[in-house]
């Protein structure tokens, strides 16, 4: 009788796919589309070459500091339901493999940005990555600040498109750059407060500070997004007032955040599901709307 022995290693795509996960992709796809509207919408002229360079190197670094963020909480993740699946929890990635490849891509990345951009673009993803990893990743099991502090590194991918276009940070120059840094910092509130609220319970399994988790009854997240939107629509308009953007992006932006508003104020009133689910997807909305007028709108 002969005995077949089945190859129990995982293939190459099944690799690929599973370090894929751990760099969150779809985090780095949207990082990218942001990056990509701060450096259209600060270049006088686009190279596409350097706006190439500007995108790997962007995308090494989020990717780094996405897996490194799973190997920090991969405990924490193996309690929770929608995160226990990840390649870490489920031990198809070592922790020791996991350590080795996001680091060596997050340098790598830095490094690039640094050569083939400049060298203030690198500094801009060296804060992210150590702000990311080091407060904001500590925070969430400690304070409901996290928040707040950890919509500072998400917000800086735009920024990093504008340094690589003009490589400036100060000065009046450089004042749509910090706009659009505000408005995804804004625009991360009620995002997240909308997803945090819809995985309160994993979060909690997770052990993590989160306002959904100490609110029980989520009148303090639902009251949060809508102060957070309110911010945000004298923000989302401020490129046109200062003479960056023309009419079309203020009917389209102002559209927008006026959608997004309404959403975060039905929450507000009704803190169900649907409503919680509809904020995060009119915000996502919103961010693509925002961000594609200010490419093809700028003055």
């Amino acid at each position: 009788m002969t005995t077949v022995v089945l190859d129990s290693r995982p293939t190459f795509r099944a690799i690929t796919r599973d370090y894929l996960e751990l760099s969150k992709s779809r985090i780095v796809l949207m990082v990218l589309i942001t990056t990509a509207a701060g450096y259209l919408f600060a270049a006088d002229r686009v190279e596409p070459l350097l706006l190439l360079h500007t995108l790997i190197g962007t995308a090494l670094v989020a990717a780094g500091t996405n897996a490194l963020n799973q190997y920090v909480e991969r405990e924490h993740d193996g309690k929770m339901h929608r995160t226990r699946s990840r390649p870490l929890p489920a031990g198809r990635i070592t922790p020791r493999a996991a350590l080795l490849f996001s680091s060596l891509v997050a340098v790598l990345g830095t490094l690039y940005l640094g050569v083939a951009v400049n060298w203030l673009t690198a500094a801009l993803g060296a804060f992210t990555l150590t702000s990311y990893i080091f407060v904001y990743t500590p925070l969430k099991r400690v304070s409901t600040i996290c928040t707040v502090i950890g919509a500072v590194p998400g917000a800086i991918p735009p920024l990093m498109g504008w340094t690589a276009a003009t490589n400036e940070l100060s000065g009046v120059e450089a004042i749509g750059g910090w706009i659009v840094f505000g408005i995804l910092f804004l625009w991360q509130l009620p995002h997240f407060m909308a997803i945090s609220w819809l995985y309160r319970e994993d979060y909690a399994r997770g052990g993590f500070a989160m306002t959904s988790v100490r609110d029980e009854h989520g009148s303090s997240v639902a009251a949060q997004a809508v102060y957070y939107t309110l911010a945000l629509l004298p923000l989302s308009i401020a490129p046109t007032l200062l003479g960056l953007t023309g009419t079309a992006y203020l009917i389209g932006a102002s559209a927008a955040g006026a959608a997004l508003l309404v959403a975060t104020i039905r929450f507000f009133f009704d803190r169900g599901t649907g409503n919680a689910r509809a904020v995060f997807m009119i915000s996502n909305l919103y961010l693509m709307t925002v961000m594609l007028l200010l490419v093809v709108d700028a003055t």
